[in-house]
């Protein structure tokens, strides 16, 4: 897993023959994602396989690919070398389902795999264990006209290791296996395990992610308890809200809203949010499989392009921040994410400080050094009881992340201490700090951060809080579909506690300010405030993004005094 853990960045491409109807079918738009368009338009067997007699991406130029992964700072490149729909993008000798009995006649995977290694890329598969064309493939789907009468799933696995062993030994080393379409009742655990030595076997240095098995926990991707095959968790479009050590994962993410090429999705991220979505994965530990679905002229969209070039130019700043590093000591920072190396830390600043001092919380280290990546500038650094703070320049050197590195000596020593009024006396105790606590209740990065999925009535989150004596005004940011409005949450002080009912907000990602009552401080002791369901519960409660608490009388907000700069 050494190279692994050190790569931190790679491509993830979804081509096949979905890319021809491009998320149409007889001039009508499918929903949902562009490699689904078979299941969801549906299309029988039959006629999906016309679109083999079409397949002709003769700008498909695998060079350019690879050197667009490098570029943007990549290490590794997976591409579907079969995906749900069975059309084999590769020479293989057990079906004529393949590309070579397509116009276009070329080994797709050879040429990348070719590419990619003369760009010090390592290649590595995808394979969908889920076959919608193989005739012994079981289950059949519900709108399929195949009958299932003597179809054999044995047969089918059969036919799959056979592919398998061709992507292993046609093709030279392999850095993953990347199964897919694992969570159908006919693959079992039992088999999971089987394939899993059957392909070490043939590649006893290849990593395999988690599906080929059966312990993946839904989307978060992470395995249940249990003896599971596979050596790395895969959540999908989602980051986990905290770092897991001693758990290699690999967060995969589409640009847009597909992972094969649909042409009337242009719901891009930003090159921002992207950039920060890297940093956020790495802080944690975890790696970044970001996808890009190309055309069926075989071109890669030119907003996947654009951003690919975005990263990269950020990368060729700040990669030392990303390769080779590991989880940052900070659970969160209000301010961005932190890495970590051996005697660095690296900040990753998202919010750049107005009065140009940055506070880096609970770290007890001594700081022997601070520098700005990308320019090596260098940063003052002084100390104010636990927290290092640094006097930073008055803007940052990139909108997305500006890294500042800092030489420590020793383990990184972080302490956690209560969450206490800004400047302006008002408490803010945002998602990203809340202690989660239940089965559901999780951080999302989507919608700005917030906490989602409250769908028990065990679920509650938690903040440790420390303020001076007064009266607080309680204002709850949340947000909720029309469908699940109506639950009571409640929130809890030392000495007090409101119920509300969550009102409709639109959409899960419209967030509105509730106001709670007004409660007082009676102590200047840390003290925690909780939210959780309250006794009438529909089963989902709402998303949360912030819990604010605001002065209403007069307090002295007066900040102790500030740091000294030698």
């Amino acid at each position: 897993m050494a190279w692994f853990r050190d790569a931190r960045f790679g491509l993830f491409i979804h081509w096949g023959l979905y890319a021809i109807p491009a998320g149409q079918w007889n001039g009508q738009r499918v929903r949902g994602t562009g490699e689904w368009i078979q299941t969801n338009a549906p299309i029988q067997v039959a006629d999906y396989e016309k679109l083999r007699d079409q397949f002709n991406p003769v700008k498909f130029d695998a060079r350019a690919w690879a050197r667009a992964a490098k570029q943007a700072g990549m290490k590794y490149v997976v591409i579907t070398s079969k995906h749900h729909d069975g059309f084999a993008l590769f020479d293989s000798a057990v079906t004529e389902w393949d590309v070579m009995a397509s116009p276009f006649k070329r080994d797709i995977l050879k040429e990348l795999a070719d590419a990619c290694r003369a760009e010090g890329l390592r290649i590595c598969w995808y394979h969908s264990i889920m076959d919608w064309h193989h005739p012994d493939y079981l289950p059949r789907r519900k709108w399929e006209v195949r009958p299932a009468d003597g179809a054999e799933f044995d047969r089918y696995e059969t036919f799959m290791r056979a592919q398998l062993k061709e992507l292993l030994t046609n093709y030279g080393k392999i850095g993953i296996l990347w199964f897919d379409g694992e969570w159908e009742d006919t693959w079992t655990h039992e088999r999971g395990k089987a394939l899993d030595a059957y392909v070490r076997s043939l590649q006893p240095d290849i990593i395999i992610n988690n599906r080929v098995d059966k312990g993946r926990n839904d989307m978060a991707g992470l395995n249940k308890e249990g003896d599971w095959a596979g050596d790395y968790g895969t959540p999908e479009q989602e980051v986990p809200a905290t770092g897991m050590p001693g758990v290699d994962w690999e967060s995969c993410m589409t640009m847009n809203d597909t992972w094969g090429f649909r042409a009337d999705d242009h719901n891009w991220k930003s090159s921002t949010e992207l950039i920060r979505t890297l940093c956020d994965i790495v802080s944690k530990g975890g790696n970044f499989l970001l996808n890009v679905g190309p055309t069926a002229e075989g071109l890669i969209p030119e907003p996947s392009l654009t951003r690919l070039a975005d990263i990269g130019r950020w990368m060729d700043a700040n990669s030392e921040a990303i390769y080779g590093t590991h989880a940052g000591p900070f659970p969160r920072l209000r301010f961005g994410r932190c890495s970590a190396k051996p005697g660095a830390l690296y900040l990753h600043v998202f919010d750049w400080p107005a009065d140009g001092l940055l506070r880096v919380p609970g770290l007890r280290n001594r700081v022997t050094a601070a520098r700005i990546l990308g320019s090596g500038e260098p940063v003052r650094v002084s100390r104010l009881d636990d927290d290092v703070i640094l006097q930073v320049p008055a803007a940052p050197l990139h909108d997305a992340a500006t890294v500042i590195a800092l030489s420590i000596v020793g383990e990184p020593d972080v302490v956690s201490g209560p969450i206490r009024p800004g400047p302006d006396g008002r408490i803010l105790l945002d998602a990203a700090d809340a202690e989660i606590h239940g089965q559901r209740l999780k951080y999302e990065s989507k919608y700005g951060g917030s906490l989602g999925f409250w769908t028990s009535h065990e679920d509650y989150a938690q903040w440790s809080v420390q303020a001076p004596r007064g009266m607080y005004q309680i204002v709850v940011d949340l947000s909720c579909i029309p469908e699940a409005a109506g639950s009571e949450f409640v929130v809890e002080t030392a000495t007090q506690s409101f119920t509300g009912v969550v009102p409709s907000t639109g959409s899960w990602g419209t967030f509105t300010p509730f106001k709670c009552e007004v409660v007082e401080i009676t102590s200047d002791e840390p003290f925690r405030v909780v939210v959780r369901p309250g006794e009438s519960f529909t089963g989902t409660l709402m998303n949360l993004r912030v819990v604010r608490l605001i002065p209403t009388d007069e307090h002295d907000h007066r900040e102790a005094p500030g740091p000294t700069f030698p």
